[in-house]
């Protein structure tokens, strides 16, 4: 199932054997007025990039990236802190987070904060995997 494929984001350095001739990618992640910025990325699969979550906002925010039926589970509870998943962030008011991800199948995926309200505010970006 592809969107089972996508929703399989692999820490790099994890031995899974998918490994890349590529640099490492960083890529911030800026979040003001409860927007993404930017709100659309595209990357690389099977290179290793490193988001950097900053958070200018007085509020606490999320990172979830996955796909639609990750996030459909994201919708029925927000959990107050996320632990040590690379595709689930929890980001502290002025504070900064950083997280790996490998994607290892092309396609599209989305990124959202599900803490109540922000989802509907407009608190959503879209990442394509080339």
């Amino acid at each position: 199932m592809r969107s089972a494929a996508l929703a399989l984001l692999l820490l790099a350095g994890l031995a899974a054997g998918c490994t890349s001739s590529a640099s490492p990618r960083r890529i911030e992640v800026r979040i003001h007025y409860s927007q993404f910025d930017p709100s659309e990325l595209t990357v690389p699969r099977g290179v290793a990039v490193t988001f950097v979550l900053i958070n200018e906002d007085p509020i606490d925010h999320e990172w979830l990236i996955g796909d639609s039926a990750f996030h459909d589970r994201h919708r029925q509870g927000t959990e107050v802190q996320h632990g040590a998943r690379p595709d689930e962030v929890s980001v502290a008011a002025l504070s900064t987070e950083e997280t790996t991800l490998t994607f290892a199948e092309p396609g599209t995926i989305v990124y959202i904060c599900h803490f109540p309200g922000h989802e509907a505010y407009g608190m959503v970006g879209t990442l394509t995997v080339t």
